[in-house]
Formats: C-alpha cells, structure tokens, sequence
C-alpha cells in the first residue's frame, strides 16, 4: 500500500482554520515528524470497549512505525483483538502543532529481533545507570508493526501560524468613470487652460525716449 497519497477522506475542512487545505499537505506535515520525534502516542481499546493510551519509543522505516514491546502488555493484547488504532505525534506546547494518524497494526509471532539503528536513536537513554540494550532485547520480544491508513487534517493551529504564505490579495479593481464625469472634467481643464492665458500678467515695453 502507498501511504504517500493517504491523508483524510474528508476534504470539506480545508478552509478552516486549524485545518491543512489538502491531504497532500497533512501527509507532507506529519511525515517528518515521524521520522525525527523519539515518542509516539498508541490509543487502542480495550476487549470491553474502554480506551487505551500509552506513550512508545519506536522506529520509522518509511513506510510503518515499529514498536518493541513486551509480549503481554496492555496494548499488545488490544491490538491483537483489534488491530485498529490511532497514534499522536509531536509536541503540542502552545499551537498543538501535532499529527494525527489512523492506523493498522500487525503483531508479529515470531521474536523480535530489534536493529542496531533503534539503539542508536535511543543511545541517551539506554546506557550505564539505565536499561541496557541487552535488558531491553530480552524483555521487549513483541515487535508491532504499525501502518498508517489515514493521516488526519487536523494540526490545531490558527491561521497566524499556518507556515504556508498566504494567498496574495488581488489587485482593486479600479472603475471606469462615466462618460458624463469624462465631459465634465475636461471642460474643467479647458476652462483652467483659459483662465490661465486670461490671467497672466504681460511683459512690460519700454516706451521711445
């Protein structure tokens, strides 16, 4: 599946303010913050309908994010009742500049087998004094691959912090005066042209001696 071209099936906000104006743009948004934010947020629900929310480190590898998680955790078990979820990325600080994404998950059966590439995202927080990669490859087995379906327009912010330029106002369009207000300007030139020969002082001539 391309998810390049998947955002919201619902086009009719896209004049709002908090709103992106096309699902191309809220796919361009949202995908880098998926590649350089270090949390996500999973909601999944539970077998008796209640919600879930938890936060997760994991990987973007372009296509999905991928979870490492321990196999009898909460959001395993939803996600293998119901493999439908939505995840919040970003920090929202004071515009809720954030992407909302529905998703499908898949869990794998077999062990995970983490990448050297998520250890090093996560370098400072694994470590001496913390959870070693080691602890970390032999507690999180369940690995959770998660697709997304739909990229959400929504972002939360107003107008005066939509980073595209605004449209640029066109130009007034200025009317042309009526042919009465033509005549009368122009007799009104003619009479100044006029009063202006009338009115001019005339050189003085010296008389004979």
């Amino acid at each position: 599946m391309d998810t390049t071209a998947i955002a919201t099936r619902d086009t009719t906000v896209a004049a709002r303010p908090g709103y992106d104006p096309t699902p191309g743009r809220t796919v361009a948004r949202v995908r880098p913050m998926l590649a350089e934010e270090r949390v996500v947020w999973l909601s999944t629900v539970r077998p008796d309908g209640t919600p879930h929310l938890v936060p997760t480190w994991f990987l973007w590898d372009g296509a999905a994010l991928v979870v490492f998680s321990k196999p009898g955790a909460a959001k395993v078990r939803n996600l293998r009742a119901n493999p439908r979820l939505m995840v919040a990325v970003g920090d929202p600080e004071d515009d809720f500049s954030v992407g909302l994404i529905e998703a499908e998950a898949t869990c794998h059966e077999e062990a995970a087998v983490i990448p050297d590439a998520f250890f090093a995202k996560y370098a400072t927080e694994l470590g001496p004094g913390r959870l070693d990669a080691a602890t970390f490859r032999a507690t999180y087995t369940q690995a959770i691959r998660i697709v997304p379906t739909r990229y959400l327009q929504w972002h939360g912010r107003g107008e005066a912090h939509d980073p595209m330029p605004a449209a640029i106002p066109a130009a007034p369009v200025r009317s042309r005066p009526s042919v009465g207000a033509r005549l009368a300007a122009a007799v009104a030139r003619s009479r100044a042209r006029v009063a202006a020969v009338v009115l001019a002082p005339r050189p003085l001539t010296a008389s004979p001696a």
